[in-house]
């Protein structure tokens, strides 16, 4: 459980949503502590995510964060938190075998997968810099925009802490085991356009241009075949663990599962008929 500060600005502030156009917009908005994020905003963001698996009001989704110079510093460490009563004689909180571990794994170990395994596609607005859990953040979404001021740290090192929020699973599988330990070790700043050079980010924008971009890219995820998306992302996320029979198999069933749309279907006929296609997400 988690005691919110006196005087904080309401969650729904410090984590803003709103859906426009059949695109949903989360919004880190804590500038003033660097847009990190509280059990109770990371919390907020999981939620807003899942709840969207299934709906029909988005198809897309943008998770950004309100000014130019962070997108998210990681987890606000300056939160305190209320522990289950103890015996008298028994160590101070996080110091019990078990409770950080179950901290990890009830909180950001929630976060992480719920980007990773959204039913919908969600691109990351990088409007500053990205450190920590915030560099995490960032890569579990399937597409990165970053702004050409902007950068990422894999800060842990700096503090003397080991990575988390499934750092250790996404960072190798896109830049390989020896660069990975090289940002985890050193704990360097990583740049925009070193970023886009490793394969971090999709592409880098002027900073002034972030946001356009960024909703550009999400109406055409909006308003196209909603269900080939989520199989693609699908297919894409289980190629990391699988072998190639494995993957076969599961192309072959997403193909399957993909032919039964509507949007399929459309897509058949208005090649058929040389007209664009009306893709209606089901």
């Amino acid at each position: 459980m988690v005691k919110e500060p006196e005087g904080e600005a309401s969650l729904e502030d410090q984590v803003r949503f709103e859906i426009r156009d059949g695109v949903a917009w989360i919004t880190i908005n804590r500038p003033d502590r660097g847009n990190s994020i509280t059990p109770a905003c990371r919390d907020r963001i999981r939620d807003l995510v899942r709840g969207l698996n299934g709906g029909f009001d988005a198809r897309a989704v943008v998770l950004t964060a309100s000014g130019h110079r962070h997108f998210c510093t990681g987890a606000d460490i300056s939160e305190s938190r209320v522990y289950p009563d103890r015996p008298a004689d028994a160590p101070p909180p996080g110091r019990v075998v078990g409770e950080p571990r179950r901290m990890m794994l009830e909180g950001q170990l929630q976060l992480i997968p719920a980007l990773l395994d959204s039913e919908l596609p969600i691109i990351a607005a990088v409007n500053g810099t990205a450190a920590g859990v915030g560099v995490h953040i960032a890569l579990a979404c399937d597409l990165v925009l970053m702004a050409d001021t902007a950068k990422l740290i894999e800060i842990f090192a700096r503090r003397g802490l080991v990575p988390d929020a499934l750092g250790t699973w996404m960072l190798p599988r896109l830049v390989g085991p020896h660069k990975a330990k090289e940002l985890f070790f050193f704990a360097d700043d990583v740049p925009a356009d070193e970023a886009m050079r490793l394969g971090l980010c999709n592409r880098v924008v002027a900073a002034a241009e972030l946001a356009g971009v960024a909703g550009e890219w999400a109406g055409r995820l909006a308003s196209g075949p909603s269900k080939t998306h989520m199989l693609s992302k699908w297919l894409v996320n289980q190629s990391f663990d699988s072998d190639r029979q494995t993957m076969a198999e599961y192309e072959a069933w997403a193909v399957e599962a993909n032919s039964r749309t509507n949007d399929a279907g459309e897509g058949v006929a208005s090649f058929r008929e040389r007209r664009e296609p009306e893709w209606r997400g089901w």
